[in-house]
């Protein structure tokens, strides 16, 4: 059975301001759901056994985003810069690795303590990955899916704005930042894997999104 309890009971935090159920005008939800494949050129243990020491090549492949360890399966990683109509906030997230369940793997948000107390209470974040190993002949793929949500407390002057324009472009902004760091992430451990293994990395691809 998959749990999504987090990996220290002291750290966690919940969602004191209850931005997921808030009727507050100023709370946005933003949501987005992509899926790609990542061509790996050897039999499925020998890329399982990478995936399971995620230790190594998650910090590695995460770079040049911020990545701090939580407990023994869990990350601390900041996104990047999240911006609508000049309010900007830099979301930071707990992330839990999962150990695979018959090659499949999943990644899911676990609660953390707020570093700054001034975002406290402005943005909340729901991580949902999965990476499923089918193995061919020649290689294995690694199929993964990610589903985002990012709930934010924005200014009230945002209320004035048009509803249908606050949400498309926060919609817009975040697919954007989102599959710039799939595609990034993508490429960054497909290169370590062949790299670490002494094999030829295939070639970048298009994205599927």
């Amino acid at each position: 059975m998959l749990s999504t309890a987090p990996l220290d009971p002291g750290l966690a935090q919940g969602d004191p301001q209850g931005l997921r159920h808030s009727e507050d005008q100023r709370v946005r939800r933003y949501a987005s759901a992509f899926a790609d494949v990542m061509e790996m050129r050897a039999a499925s243990p020998v890329v399982s056994d990478y995936l399971d020491h995620h230790e190594g090549w998650f910090r590695r492949c995460a770079a040049p985003m911020k990545v701090e360890p939580i407990g023994h399966r869990g990350y601390s990683l900041t996104l990047g810069t999240f911006g609508n109509f000049g309010f900007e906030v830099e979301p930071t997230i707990g992330l839990e690795l999962l150990p695979q369940d018959q090659g499949l793997y999943r990644i899911l948000t676990v609660p953390q303590p707020c570093s700054d107390p001034n975002l406290d209470g402005l943005y909340d974040v729901e991580f949902n990955a999965s990476l499923q190993l089918d193995e061919t002949s020649t290689l294995t793929l690694v199929r993964w899916q990610l589903d985002l949500s990012v709930w934010i407390r924005l200014p009230g002057v945002i209320t004035l704005l048009p509803e249908g324009l606050v949400q498309s472009s926060g919609d817009h902004l975040l697919k954007q930042i989102v599959r710039q760091i799939s595609r990034k992430l993508t490429w960054k451990v497909q290169e370590d894997f062949h790299a670490s293994h002494n094999l030829d990395c295939p070639p970048r691809r298009r994205a599927q999104f």
